[in-house]
């Protein structure tokens, strides 16, 4: 990806001692920026760019790091946002109203807003080295020993752009990146000693994806699915599914490991792929590149994605941030839509443990800031002592889609997570449950622009109030144009009060976007159950 890619041992060096910096700062970072900061914000998702296209509107997803812009509640935090394509002064303006006893102006004349004017299929990161005068303006508007960088993940990208502007970054050394891979994670489980499902090592040719896939079933004879992953991929986009039904005359015991391995060459042509476009041609090309692994399907009658996130200060302490049950989609529930916090009651505490111990592995081997892991959760009613089987499935070494909903969370309220619950409690000891998703996605909202979208929440009160600490928080609105799609978080008192004001957002939408009904015509709109499915409402 361009002459970015290989940094020089120098280079290497300098970024290492500017992260040495983060240590000495540390304490002021996390009592919220107290001290007087400039924080430069590049939310380049620096992921391999043909995997993201799979994404409806992956361009603004540079949008869901404003939560950022909460942090000049602090009177002395200075801000530089640098996106592909300006952002609409309405959705900046939205976001400075959320903030609580912070005149408008002032919060506004310490934000710059800068941006390459590039919307090609580029890292953000990129198109900035790629402008020595865009690099000149931010470096100038910085001031030394004063700043930091945040970014949505580490790449040598952003270590470049980290080096040449002279200040540290606050994400993990692009050298660790290898721990945040399919293959990656399921090493760090095997060293924490978290239970994970069965699968290969990394693999990098087609054949020994299928010499994997055949031991794999050896090893497993009931397997009646595998999962195939690329190491790199995103949101669940580069999952594909292996059916083993077809073929169960090949089963272990039924065939020779020569008949099973060319059983399941024949089947890749029918993986069913979470990505609507992909093709097994597409997809065996980037096996080579990007590596891939096989694992067994986890199967269930009762099912859930649980996460934890989890963060490392510079100093190397581990703290476990928050849990959360991820909303699947998808042909297969293998993409990411959606999340609701805090995690089941069930299962929380066991999240936290695990990702603790996964949290100090990745800090003994030096990363740093955020860190997220997914798991698959399947019922055993049989089971009284331990209901719910966890198996750890991906580790993200950046920030993921749980990570704006639980800031925008925490900078809102100014609040504290619990351990000992796993519960959020506001500074008025209020407990607080969110709903949040990056998918609202149907075709009759394509059209709708941020000020329309603006004139309907004023209209409707579908605001975040900041008296209650409760209400809709909206994201993406760059993406509701063309793409008909909106991210939200709905931030409630219970979990059932955060249900309702999302079932309001969703009812009100449809009601303004309804050609045959006039905006001031009520329309009975179904509510959104306990164990909701984002699915069934973000699709049109």
């Amino acid at each position: 990806m361009h002459r970015f890619n290989q940094p020089s041992s120098t280079q290497a060096e300098q970024f290492r001692q500017l992260q040495s910096q983060l240590r000495d700062r540390w304490q002021s970072v996390d009592l919220f920026d107290q001290d007087d900061h400039d924080i430069l914000v590049v939310p380049s998702v620096s992921v391999d760019q043909r995997e993201l296209g799979k994404i409806a509107g992956f361009l603004h997803y540079e949008e869901r790091l404003l939560f950022s812009l909460i942090r000049l509640r602090n009177p002395r935090t200075r801000l530089i946002y640098v996106t592909a394509q300006p952002l609409s002064p309405i959705i900046i303006d939205y976001y400075l109203q959320l903030l609580p006893g912070i005149p408008f102006s002032h919060a506004r004349e310490r934000l710059l807003l800068m941006t390459p004017y590039d919307s090609s299929r580029k890292p953000l990161s990129q198109k900035i080295l790629e402008r020595p005068r865009l690099m000149h303006r931010i470096r100038q508007a910085l001031r030394p020993k004063k700043s930091y960088m945040v970014c949505y993940n580490s790449t040598n990208l952003e270590r470049e752009l980290s080096v040449q502007l002279g200040i540290p970054l606050l994400a993990p050394d692009p050298d660790l990146l290898y721990w945040g891979t399919k293959s990656g994670s399921r090493d760090i489980f095997k060293r924490s000693g978290v239970p994970c499902p069965d699968g290969s090592e990394s693999i990098w040719t087609v054949k020994d994806l299928i010499e994997g896939a055949a031991e794999l079933w050896e090893r497993q004879p009931s397997l009646k699915r595998m999962v195939i992953k690329l190491n790199e991929g995103f949101s669940g986009e580069g999952n594909a599914l292996l059916d083993l039904k077809p073929i169960l005359d090949v089963a272990p015991g039924q065939a020779s490991h020569e008949q099973r391995v060319t059983a399941l060459s024949d089947r890749l042509e029918h993986l069913r792929f979470q990505a609507k476009s992909e093709t097994w041609a597409h997809f065996s090309s980037r096996i080579p590149e990007l590596g891939a692994i096989v694992e067994a399907f986890i199967e269930g009658d009762e099912k859930r994605s649980p996460s934890v996130q989890g963060y490392i200060t510079p100093n190397g302490e581990v703290k476990i941030l928050s849990t959360h049950d991820q909303v699947l989609g998808g042909p297969d529930d293998q993409i990411y839509l959606g999340c609701r916090f805090p995690a089941d009651e069930a299962y929380r505490l066991r999240l936290q443990n695990l990702g603790m111990r996964i949290g100090k592995i990745l800090a003994k081997k030096g990363a740093i800031e955020r860190y997220g892991v997914d798991f698959i959760a399947v019922h055993q009613p049989d089971n009284t002592s331990q209901p719910w089987d966890l198996q750890a499935i991906e580790i993200n070494l950046r920030k993921g889609g749980t990570t704006h909903p639980f800031m925008t969370l925490k900078y809102l309220t100014n609040g504290r997570y619990d351990l000992s619950t796993g519960l959020f409690y506001s500074q008025q000891g209020r407990e607080k449950y969110y709903i949040a998703t990056d998918n609202l996605q149907k075709e009759r909202y394509r059209g709708l622009m941020p000020n329309d979208l603006m004139d309907i929440i004023t209209h409707h009160r579908l605001h975040f109030d900041s008296s209650t600490r409760t209400g809709s928080v909206f994201h993406l609105m760059g993406a509701l144009s063309e793409f008909g799609k909106l991210g939200l978080t709905c931030i409630g008192d219970s979990m059932q009060q955060a249900e309702e004001f999302y079932n309001q957002v969703v009812q009100v939408l449809d009601e303004e976007t309804n050609p045959n009904t006039n905006s001031d015509d009520s329309l009975s709109y179904p509510s959104l159950p306990m164990g909701w499915s984002i699915s069934e409402y973000c699709n049109d």
